[in-house]
């Protein structure tokens, strides 16, 4: 019989168990989101406990799933030592994150699932890094698209090779870069196979009235190129085409719309008199809705039964975070090229902000 793993919760809020509720949906007709319906729906896993700061916010995970109060603790710390939990879902802003992620490294848990965007500076993600290939323990970064099966097929498409080689990619709206970025940025890798990038050149419009010195005050906007090592460029713009991707490639492009709930190819069709062939539609494979959510939970199971890394890990969410603050020294820069891999990059997210208050109910 397979082992059920104990999970444990840090960080209790929108995305850590309430973000099913903002749907519309009524409960239980929509795939898991939430950090707490990911472990509730994963069959290898059982949330055992969970930890905040405000007792409040932890009462009402308990009474939604099931977390008993003296399993209820503001201190992850305790909560660590008492449970000890196999898996953590880690849903706390970006900046207590590595402390975090790292305590949990050092003291015995093995599958670490960490909220994007992956840390709040350069120094905490190396720092990450380091405790999690120390310890043998497994990561995945919430940038839910990398277990997207429509992305999956996307990427199918990309590499069979009937379209020809991967020219350009382009992400159409960036949005603010560590709240959205995070997911595309960590997207425009996966489409060109994680290959590593050579430089940014990067603008931020609303950067300047954020970023004090190395602080970076608020969540800024960006758009830039991405140069890849391999030849393709990555364009990341500020549009209106909210959550959509295209891959262009020799013979054809495949599209990603409406945040991935449609998918869209054209392929050259038959040459005219003059020998110009046009854009034609062509069928997008088959595949199932997805729970991403899920399936990254089930990747993490997985690397605890076998020993194998899960899809990305930890060295591939160390890249996209080099994505964010590449972004910004380059607008600081005035706009120039920045290369990678970055090098003493002082940059730090610090906000002054109270958390959102979770939406409870449907």
């Amino acid at each position: 019989m397979a082992r059920t793993y104990r999970a444990a919760l840090i960080g209790c809020s929108r995305m850590g168990a309430f973000i099913d509720n903002e749907s519309g949906a009524p409960p239980g007709t929509q795939p898991p989101k939430s950090h707490a319906a990911g472990f509730e729906a994963c069959d290898r896993t059982e949330m055992v406990a969970c930890s905040d700061l405000r007792v409040e916010v932890m009462e009402q995970v308990g009474i939604r799933y099931g977390v008993p109060k003296d399993r209820q603790y503001t201190d992850y710390r305790e909560l660590i030592a008492k449970e000890k939990p196999d898996i953590i879902g880690v849903a706390t802003q970006p900046e207590p994150r590595a402390e975090i992620v790292v305590y949990a490294a050092d003291n015995g848990v093995m599958a670490i699932y960490a909220e994007k965007a992956m840390a709040a500076s350069m120094q905490d993600a190396d720092a990450m890094v380091e405790a999690v290939e120390r310890n043998g323990a497994h990561f995945a970064l919430g940038t839910h698209r990398r277990w997207h099966s429509g992305y999956d097929k996307m990427i199918e498409v990309i590499e069979g090779g009937d379209l020809g080689r991967l020219r350009t990619l382009t992400c159409y709206d960036t949005g603010t870069l560590f709240n959205t970025a995070s997911h595309y940025l960590d997207l425009l890798l996966r489409l060109n196979g994680d290959q590593p990038a050579a430089w940014v050149q990067a603008s931020l419009p609303n950067g300047d009235e954020m970023i004090d010195g190395d602080l970076i005050r608020d969540d800024p906007l960006g758009h830039g190129i991405i140069q890849f090592e391999n030849g393709v460029t990555a364009y990341s713009q500020l549009t209106n085409r909210r959550g959509e991707h295209e891959a262009v490639c020799e013979n054809g492009t495949v599209t990603a719309l409406n945040s991935g709930n449609e998918f869209a190819i054209r392929r050259e069709g038959t040459p005219d008199g003059r020998g110009r062939s046009a854009l034609v539609p062509g069928g997008f494979p088959k595949y199932e809705p997805p729970s991403p959510t899920l399936r990254l939970i089930e990747d993490l199971v997985h690397s605890l039964d076998t020993g194998k890394p899960p899809r990305g890990g930890v060295r591939v969410a160390r890249a996209s975070t080099e994505l964010l603050f590449a972004f910004i020294e380059s607008h600081r820069q005035g706009g120039r090229r920045v290369k990678l891999p970055l090098v003493d990059c002082k940059l730090r997210l610090q906000r002054d902000r109270a958390p959102r208050r979770p939406k409870y109910q449907p």
